[in-house]
């Protein structure tokens, strides 16, 4: 059983950094198609960025592009998101996902993805 564990959420004014680390267990990132998502409240959940397995890339939302950038460390069986310029716009529940067999076109879908993380709140606010 995969299971997902966020961590590195907090409160930066704007401008700020903040790390985000996803620790995945009962499987290896490596395997699987890794992705953030993050919802704000009354908006529906949207796509930040995500890295395919087996090295296949690391894609990027247009509203991120340039300021976060997603890594994985396979010895530790952690995907990171490192978080820079932050605003005020980027406050959301950040959630980790994992797939298996994510097709590429299906990137950004969050349907594509079977095991969520229970997130973590990441707050831009001076």
């Amino acid at each position: 059983q995969v299971r997902l564990v966020e961590s590195g959420g907090g409160l930066v004014q704007p401008g700020g950094s903040l790390r985000l680390s996803c620790a995945v267990t009962g499987g290896s990132p490596r395997t699987y198609t890794v992705a953030w998502f993050r919802q704000a409240p009354g908006k529906e959940r949207e796509y930040v960025s995500a890295i395919r397995r087996f090295g296949g890339g690391t894609y990027y939302a247009d509203s991120v592009k340039g300021r976060f950038t997603i890594s994985r460390d396979n010895a530790k069986n952690t995907v990171t998101l490192q978080m820079n310029m932050l605003t005020p716009e980027d406050t959301a529940v950040y959630y980790c996902a994992a797939g298996e067999g994510v097709i590429l076109s299906s990137t950004a879908d969050d349907r594509a993805y079977a095991y969520w993380g229970q997130g973590t709140q990441v707050t831009v606010s001076s």
